[in-house]
């Protein structure tokens, strides 16, 4: 426990303005780049209805039994413990934010996992700039996703807020992103949102980041889907490798006192073990952006900083270079 500690107090929240010379021009998605899955889950509301979007079976058992699933559930979809700036002092750089419309709570946006979350998008993204400001040369990927029962009314209003919000801050589509580039302009954001239709009316938006995901509980399979996916050949762009598990409906209900972060601590060595074999890079087996649940509690943001190195033609460990050390 001691261990795990330290590791959530030690991070790298300058690591970018920390890369050497040599990496300050490769493409951000040539980059290996550390990110959270369901980055917000760390404040699900437990007293809140299970989403529409989930399966059938727990929406009517959660209608029957809501003192039992909704617990339940909150065990198994809580996948982070840290709040965003807390996540950002680690190292991580791309944010999972999945958003959605709580039902009986007026126009205010949320987020959700299974179930809604205890804070807002306005809340959170606040927070967020606060960070920005007191770290110029970080730069974070904001993965806008999901939209649970948001109306094009919603959408309008959210993206206004996110433009007005970060302003110059926004790295345009329209840009080629290095890390040099968005200094000299003064971007540090880069925001996602899976809607073509908001895409097409704001430049200030990206398209959708494909997110490999193998939907399963076996690390072994998660590592098998990965590997499949990287001989197809990867997208031009940002891609995210996806190292979160996944149960299912019935297993959540049949084990209501187990848990994600049980499940991902007995597969962390083996996910670990296959990140630290990976290479970014423009070549077709080169990661990108790779995604993890409890991002605190291990070395998966040192382990994946570190990949940068192997395109110096080093080893591609953090912990050799001292800009970077772990406290």
């Amino acid at each position: 426990m001691e261990e795990q500690q330290g590791l959530q107090l030690g991070g790298y929240p300058d690591w970018m303005s920390s890369l050497p010379e040599q990496l300050l021009d490769v493409l951000l998605w040539n980059l290996a780049i550390p990110g959270s899955h369901d980055s917000m889950s760390f404040c699900l509301d437990v007293s809140s209805p299970v989403l529409r979007s989930e399966p059938c079976l727990l929406r009517v058992i959660d209608r029957l039994f809501p003192c039992w699933t909704r617990p339940c559930l909150y065990r198994w979809a809580t996948t982070q413990q840290a709040v965003l700036t807390d996540q950002c002092e680690l190292g991580i750089r791309y944010l999972d934010l999945r958003i959605a419309r709580k039902p009986a709570a007026g126009s205010k946006l949320f987020f959700a996992h299974g179930i809604y979350t205890l804070m807002t998008v306005k809340e959170a993204l606040e927070e967020l700039t606060t960070w920005l400001d007191a770290h110029p040369k970080e730069i974070v990927i904001i993965s806008c996703s999901h939209f649970e029962l948001l109306n094009d009314e919603d959408h309008a209003h959210l993206v206004e807020f996110i433009v007005t919000l970060f302003g110059k801050k926004l790295c345009s589509s329209q840009d080629t992103p290095t890390l040099r580039s968005c200094w000299s302009r003064g971007q540090q954001v880069i925001i996602s949102y899976d809607n073509q239709q908001m895409v097409m009316q704001h430049p200030e938006l990206w398209t959708g980041i494909p997110y490999w995901y193998a939907d399963s509980p076996d690390p072994k399979k998660v590592i098998a889907y990965l590997e499949d996916q990287k001989h197809r050949g990867r997208p031009a762009g940002f891609y995210v490798s996806g190292l979160n598990l996944t149960e299912d409906a019935p297993y959540i209900l049949l084990h209501p006192l187990q848990n994600m972060r049980k499940m991902t601590m007995r597969a962390l060595s083996l996910l670990l073990g296959w990140v630290s074999e990976q290479r970014p890079g423009r070549e077709a087996g080169g990661v990108n952006i790779l995604c993890c649940d409890f991002v605190g509690i291990s070395q998966f943001c040192s382990l994946v900083i570190g990949l940068n190195y192997k395109l110096l033609g080093g080893a591609g460990t953090l912990l050799a270079h001292p800009v970077c050390r772990m406290p």
